[in-house]
C-alpha cells in the first residue's frame, strides 16, 4: 500500500531521503563515488577560498620588494601570513607581534562559506555520506595548514579543526541541500518532531528571520554612517599616504571586516552599544570614542550628534522586525483553532532561536586585534543576546496577541449578527 508520503515523493520525483538516488535502485559503485563528490567538493572549497588570501599576499609581496629574495624567506613570510588571516577566518587565534588577534574577520568566513557552497552544489552528489566526509576532509586540511604555517601558536592550533569543520558543515551541507535532487529541509527535521515542537521550531524560523532583518536594518544604518564619516575617512587615508598596492591592501583588509560593524550596529540599535578598545564606548546614549587605530573605515563609527533622543529609541527598530516574525508565524499557525499554548510556545522558538544566534554572531564579530586598551574588541555577546531575543519576542508576541484578538473579535460579533434559532418572525 501507498502511503501519501510516498505518493507525494512520486509525484515530485525528488528523494526524500539524503541517500536515495534518483531513477532506480543503487549501483555497485555509488557508495565510492558519494564520498569521492564530498572528497573533491571540499578540496576544490579550500583551494580557492586559500588562493583567494593568498594570490594578493604574494601580489604584494613582489610589487613592494626591491628584487627577489636571495633566501626565500619573503614568499614563504608573505605566505605563512595569508594563511594565518584564512585560519583567523575559521577561528583559529593569529600570533602576531607577541600578542594573540582573535577578531574574525566575517567577510573572509562568508567567502570560506561560500566557495563551500558552491563546490557541494556543483560536484557533491546528494548524500550524507559526501557531507560527512567532505567535512572530515575540509577539517582535516585546516589543521595542517595550521600546523604548516605554524600562524597559530600552542595549543590554538586545536581550533583549526573545529572551525574547518564549522565552516565546512554550513557551507557543504547549504550547498548539498541546494542541488534539484535533494530533500527540503522540513522533511530533514521532521525527526525532532518527538523531541521539539513543530510549533517551537516554527517559531525558531520566525527568530532567524527577525535576526535576518535587523542585519539588513544595521547595514543599511552602517551605510549612513560610512557616508556621514567619509571626510574622516579621507583624513586618515591621506595621513597613511599607503599608495596604490598598499590602498588596495587596506580596502580588502577593511572588506574583510565590514560584517563585524554590521553586527555591532545591531548591538547599538538593541541597546548595548559596542567598544573598539578599552575606555571607548558606542551606544546611543553616549559616544566615547578614545584612541582609535588610524583605520579608515573606523571613521564612520558614530559622534556626539547620533546621541540624540530619537537615537535612544532605536529598539523599537528591533521589536518592529519581532513583528514581522509574529506575523510569520500567524500565517502559519494562526486562525480559529491557535491555542494559547501553541502561540506561546511559538514565542519561546523566537526567543531561543533570535538570542543563541545573536550571541554567537556577536562572539565571532568580537574579539582580541591588538596589545593594551584594543585587546577587547566588540559588543557583549550575552546582554546584545538577550535584549536582541526578549524585542524580538516581544514585537513577535504583539503580534500573534493581536492576531488572536482580532480573530476572537471578529467571531464574536458574528454570533451576535446571527439570528437566535429560538426566535421566528411573525410569531
Amino acid at each position: 500500500m501507498t502511503t501519501p508520503t510516498q505518493s507525494a515523493a512520486a509525484r515530485r520525483g525528488t528523494p526524500r531521503t539524503l541517500e536515495e538516488p534518483v531513477g532506480g535502485p543503487r549501483r555497485p559503485l555509488e557508495a565510492p563515488r558519494r564520498w569521492v563528490s564530498g572528497l573533491v567538493a571540499a578540496l576544490q572549497a579550500l583551494a580557492l577560498s586559500l588562493a583567494v588570501v593568498i594570490l594578493p599576499a604574494v601580489a604584494a609581496f613582489l610589487a613592494s620588494s626591491a628584487g627577489p629574495a636571495d633566501d626565500g624567506t619573503g614568499w614563504g613570510q608573505s605566505v605563512s601570513v595569508a594563511a594565518g588571516l584564512w585560519l583567523l577566518a575559521h577561528g583559529v587565534p593569529l600570533a602576531a607581534a607577541g600578542t594573540s588577534v582573535t577578531l574574525v574577520p566575517l567577510g573572509l568566513t562568508a567567502l570560506a562559506l561560500f566557495t563551500c557552497y558552491a563546490s557541494a552544489r556543483r560536484s557533491a552528489h546528494t548524500a550524507w555520506s559526501a557531507w560527512a566526509v567532505g567535512v572530515g576532509v575540509y577539517a582535516l586540511m585546516t589543521l595542517v595548514i595550521a600546523l604548516l604555517s605554524g600562524a597559530a601558536p600552542g595549543w590554538d592550533v586545536l581550533f583549526a579543526p573545529l572551525g574547518g569543520a564549522v565552516v565546512a558543515a554550513l557551507g557543504l551541507g547549504a550547498g548539498i541541500l541546494a542541488r534539484p535532487d535533494a530533500p527540503r529541509v522540513g522533511e530533514l527535521t521532521a525527526v525532532l518532531d518527538p523531541y521539539v515542537p513543530p510549533v517551537v521550531r516554527l517559531g525558531a524560523r520566525a527568530g532567524l528571520l527577525g535576526v535576518a532583518l535587523l542585519v539588513g536594518l544595521s547595514s543599511v544604518v552602517l551605510g549612513v554612517w560610512v557616508v556621514a564619516g567619509r571626510a574622516t575617512a579621507a583624513d586618515i587615508i591621506t595621513g597613511l599616504a599607503p599608495g596604490a598596492v598598499g590602498g588596495l591592501i587596506l580596502a580588502v583588509a577593511q572588506v574583510m571586516v565590514v560584517p563585524n560593524l554590521v553586527l555591532w550596529v545591531s548591538s547599538w540599535i538593541a541597546g548595548p552599544g559596542f567598544v573598539v578598545g578599552d575606555g571607548s564606548s558606542f551606544t546611543t546614549a553616549a559616544s566615547e570614542p578614545g584612541a582609535l587605530p588610524a583605520v579608515p573605515l573606523l571613521g564612520a563609527l558614530p559622534g556626539a550628534e547620533w546621541t540624540t533622543v530619537l537615537a535612544s529609541f532605536s529598539p523599537v527598530l528591533v521589536v518592529a522586525t519581532g513583528l514581522v516574525a509574529g506575523a510569520f508565524v500567524w500565517r502559519r499557525c494562526g486562525g480559529l483553532d491557535a491555542r494559547w499554548t501553541d502561540l506561546g510556545l511559538a514565542v519561546l522558538g523566537v526567543a531561543l532561536a533570535s538570542g543563541l544566534l545573536v550571541v554567537t554572531l556577536q562572539v565571532a564579530a568580537g574579539g582580541a586585534v591588538g596589545p593594551g586598551r584594543m585587546a577587547h574588541v566588540g559588543a557583549p555577546p550575552l546582554l546584545a543576546g538577550g535584549l536582541v531575543a526578549a524585542e524580538i519576542a516581544g514585537g513577535a508576541a504583539l503580534a500573534l496577541v493581536w492576531g488572536k484578538a482580532a480573530v476572537t473579535e471578529r467571531v464574536r460579533h458574528r454570533h451576535d449578527e446571527e439570528p437566535d434559532d429560538g426566535a421566528r418572525p411573525g410569531d
